[in-house]
């Protein structure tokens, strides 16, 4: 089986590697955009960062790599539907809040149930709407999204080759992160920049990172909350609702 590590090795030159996925494309009908060069210059400037995949030959890893992408880009949170909670929530967390707050009924439990899993479902997509909103904005600067985890560990790449990873908070470790931090063999080349929305301590925003680095006010958490409001609205089943849900009830006579 080939794996990026195998095309590296074999290919004398940067542009020598990047040509097998030109022509993996090519033969598809597929074109070879400047995010993929991008992102794939970055894999082989930096092997370690190289995604996991394999294939039966060159062109076929190389063509992998694009449905990953490109399944990412089409699924992205303001085109996808998410599947609401696949578990059943556990009863005896009812039994818990009833010892605590005695004077709750049934009805008041059920919705303390439901409002938490609601809460989890909005939790997990909170990352990708961030990521999507980071896309629109910072396309303007020269950097492509990493859709589909095409490239490990990191979020964003540059046209100069700069890496950026991001998260929402300071003190939620992404997976990608945690793996760069517990595996010291990784061949990274170069600095990969870290940036979080808020510091976890003071609840301070940090988007003035941006706005100094590019003399802009348009990253903001008012913009934030705008795209996010935008993006329910025009696609609602991006956040899952359970049936039966009594806050969906609510909403709906309100």
């Amino acid at each position: 089986m080939v794996t990026f590590d195998n095309i590296i090795a074999t290919a004398n030159s940067e542009s020598e590697f990047l040509q097998v996925f030109k022509d993996a494309f090519s033969e598809i009908d597929e074109l070879f955009l400047e995010a993929h060069e991008v992102i794939l210059s970055a894999c082989y400037r930096n092997p370690g960062l190289s995604p996991g995949l394999k294939g039966t030959s060159e062109i076929a890893l190389a063509q992998r790599w694009l449905k990953k992408y490109h399944n990412a880009f089409e699924s992205r949170i303001s085109q996808r539907v998410s599947s609401p909670p696949g578990t059943i929530a556990d009863s005896i967390v009812e039994t818990i809040i009833k010892a605590r707050l005695t004077g709750l009924e049934i009805e008041h439990l059920e919705q303390i149930k439901y409002a938490h899993r609601l809460s989890m479902s909005a939790e997990n997509i909170q990352g990708l709407l961030l990521e999507e909103f980071l896309a629109e904005q910072l396309t303007n600067y020269g950097w492509f999204c990493c859709w589909g985890e095409v490239i490990r560990h990191v979020d964003f790449c540059h046209k100069d080759r700069s890496l950026l990873q991001v998260k929402n908070r300071s003190n939620s470790e992404n997976s990608s992160s945690s793996r760069v931090r517990i595996n010291q063999r990784v061949r990274i080349n170069q600095p990969i920049e870290k940036w979080y929305r808020v510091d976890a301590k003071t609840g301070r925003f940090q988007w003035a990172y941006f706005n100094q680095k590019y003399d802009t006010d348009q990253f903001s958490e008012e913009n934030f909350i705008l795209f996010v409001q935008r993006t329910l609205e025009r696609n609602p089943n991006a956040l899952p609702v359970e049936v039966g849900n009594p806050w969906q009830y609510l909403s709906d006579q309100s």
